[in-house]
C-alpha cells in the first residue's frame, strides 16, 4: 500500500511542458485554453498516429467526406482534428481567415477551436476534445438509463447560451445544428461543436439531406439565417422532450391537438411537472414558426430557459452518471464525504470532519509510559485542543501549527489529526502537503475510508484525476467492507 501511495507522490512533479501550462494559467482553470495556433501537418500526423483509422471518432457529428480524429499533443492535451476533403476550401486565405475568426471565440459553452493547419491542399481544424460523446448518443441510443429531465433542461439552456454568445460575437450563423453537434466534456457539461460555425465551403450543404428537419426558408433560398438556427434549436427541443427525432410537422400537429402525452418521452413519466412540459412545448412551437420573423432570438431563449432549471446545484457529471475525470460510465456509489471529495468541496469536507470528530480514533493504540504521561501528555493534549479550536473556527494556519506540534511531540498517534491537518493544508492551497498527511493517516489506519477519500481530494487538487478516481474507489470499497462488519 505504501509503495503505491509513495509512487503517486513522486509522480506529482511537473514536467517542463506542464510547468509551462501552469505558467499560462492552466493550474486552476480547467477551461483555460491557449490562443489560436497554426499547427504543422507533421504535428497533427504525430498527434493522430498518422491519421490512423483507429483514431477516427464520431463524437463531433461529422459525415464523409470529412473525418474527425482524436489526437494527443506532446503536452498531453487531447484534441479533435477535423480533416477536410481535398476539394474543400480551395482558397487557403479564406480558410485561415475563417478559422482565425472562429478561433477567436472562447466560451465554456463551446468545444472551442484552438488551431488549424493549411499545407498544400490539406485543410485541418483543431478543437478541444470532448470525451463523453454526443447528445444523440445519450438521448437516442442510451444503454443504462435515459437522460434525466434536469439534464435535458440544462442542455437546452447551455445550447441557448452558446448561441447567444456566438451571436454577440458576430457569429450568429450555425450550419446544420443537430444532436450530433452537442458534445459532453470531461465534467459532463454540454458544449456546442465549433466546427459548425465555419462558413459553408465546398465540403457540403449547410443542412442535412433530411428535408423534414430543414428550415423552410433554407429550402426556398439555400441560405442560412439567424432565424434558421433558431428553427433548428426548436427541433432540438423536440428531441429533448421526446427522446426521439420527431419531424417538426408531426410534432406541431400533436401540439395543435393538445396531445402533449404523445410528444413526451415515456421514460420521463413522473419526473417533470405539467408547467415544465407546457412551457417547453410552447417554446419549441415558437422556434418552429413557419415565418422566420415570428421566432424568438437566442437571448430570449436563454431568459425563458433559465427559469425552468432544476437541480442547478448538482454537477452535470452526477446527473449524467459520469465519474468525474474519467471516461468510465459506471458511477461510484459515494458517501457524503466521498461525494464532497469528488467535487473538491472543501467546505463540505470541513463540516463532515467536524461532525465525525474523533470517533474513528477509537481502538488506536497509544501506549505511553507513566513518565511520558506525566511530563509530556498535558502539553500534547493542549496542542491538539488548540488545533481543534482553530479548525472549528476555520483558522487553518493556526490549526496547521498546533496539529504539527501535536504530531511532532510523538506521544500520541491520531489519524484524525492527520486528516484535519490534511484539510487545513488544502484550505491553504498546499495540496502536496495535504496528500502527504492523507497518506500518513492511511498508514496509521489502513482500513479507514476517510484517509482514501482525502487522498482523492488532494490528488484532484493536484490535477491527478486518474489516481484520484482510484482513491475514491478504494475509499468506497473500504466503506462497504466496514458496513458489512
Amino acid at each position: 500500500m505504501m509503495m503505491r501511495t509513495l509512487k503517486r507522490r513522486k509522480s506529482t512533479k511537473l514536467k517542463p511542458e506542464s510547468r509551462e501550462r501552469e505558467k499560462n494559467g492552466d493550474k486552476n482553470d480547467r477551461h483555460s485554453l491557449p490562443s489560436f495556433s497554426e499547427f504543422s501537418l507533421e504535428e497533427l500526423k504525430a498527434a493522430t498516429n498518422g491519421f490512423s483509422s483507429e483514431n477516427i471518432v464520431s463524437e463531433h457529428g461529422e459525415k464523409a467526406p470529412n473525418v474527425v480524429y482524436r489526437g494527443n499533443l506532446d503536452n498531453d492535451r487531447w484534441i479533435a482534428v477535423k480533416r477536410f476533403h481535398k476539394t474543400a476550401w480551395p482558397d487557403s486565405r479564406q480558410f485561415i481567415e475563417e478559422a482565425r475568426s472562429v478561433g477567436s471565440l472562447r466560451s465554456e459553452r463551446l468545444a472551442n477551436l484552438i488551431g488549424c493547419c493549411y499545407e498544400g491542399d490539406e485543410r485541418l481544424l483543431v478543437a478541444e476534445f470532448m470525451p463523453h460523446e454526443t447528445l444523440a448518443k445519450h438521448l437516442f441510443h442510451w444503454e443504462n438509463q435515459p437522460m434525466k429531465w434536469a439534464m435535458r433542461l440544462r442542455v437546452a439552456l447551455y445550447l441557448a447560451q452558446a448561441l447567444e454568445y456566438c451571436s454577440s460575437k458576430g457569429r450568429a450563423l450555425y450550419h446544420d445544428l443537430n444532436a450530433y453537434r452537442i458534445l459532453f466534456d470531461k465534467d459532463g457539461n454540454p458544449r456546442l461543436s465549433c466546427f459548425g460555425l465555419m462558413k459553408n465551403s465546398r465540403d457540403g450543404k449547410s443542412y442535412s439531406t433530411n428535408l423534414a428537419f430543414t428550415p423552410p426558408e433554407y429550402l426556398r433560398t439555400g441560405r442560412v439565417t439567424p432565424e434558421s438556427v433558431v428553427y433548428s434549436f426548436g427541433t432540438l427541443l423536440l428531441d429533448l422532450l421526446s427522446g426521439k427525432h420527431i419531424p417538426p410537422s408531426h410534432a406541431l400537429d400533436l401540439i395543435r391537438g393538445k396531445n402533449f402525452t404523445m410528444l413526451m418521452d415515456s421514460c420521463l413519466e413522473g419526473h417533470f411537472t405539467n408547467d415544465d412540459e407546457t412551457e417547453l412545448v410552447r417554446l419549441a412551437s415558437r422556434c418552429l414558426q413557419y415565418e422566420a420573423r415570428e421566432r424568438p432570438n437566442a437571448k430570449s431563449l436563454v431568459v425563458a430557459l433559465m427559469s425552468l432549471q432544476k437541480e442547478s446545484e448538482v454537477p452535470s457529471y452526477v446527473l449524467m452518471s459520469i465519474p468525474h475525470g474519467t471516461a468510465s460510465k459506471q458511477p461510484l456509489l459515494l458517501t457524503p464525504l466521498g461525494e464532497a471529495c469528488l467535487r473538491t468541496d472543501l467546505t463540505a469536507i470541513h463540516e463532515i470532519l467536524e461532525k465525525i470528530g474523533y470517533k474513528d480514533d477509537e481502538g488506536i493504540a497509544n501506549e505511553l509510559s507513566f513518565q511520558m504521561w506525566t511530563n509530556q501528555m498535558q502539553e500534547t493534549l493542549n496542542s491538539k485542543k488548540q488545533g481543534d479550536a482553530a479548525f472549528r473556527a476555520k483558522d487553518f494556519a493556526t490549526a496547521i501549527d498546533c496539529y504539527t506540534q501535536f504530531i511532532d511531540g510523538g506521544t500520541m498517534v491520531s489519524p484524525t489529526v492527520f486528516a484535519r491537518r490534511c484539510l487545513s493544508f488544502l484550505m491553504s492551497d498546499m495540496p502536496q502537503e495535504a496528500l502527504g498527511d492523507a497518506m500518513q493517516a492511511q498508514t496509521v489506519s489502513p482500513e479507514w475510508p476517510t484517509a482514501s477519500y482525502l487522498q482523492a481530494a488532494a490528488l484532484f487538487s493536484l490535477g491527478m484525476d486518474t489516481d484520484a478516481q482510484e482513491s475514491l474507489k478504494e475509499g468506497t470499497n473500504l466503506e462497504a467492507k466496514r458496513n458489512k462488519n
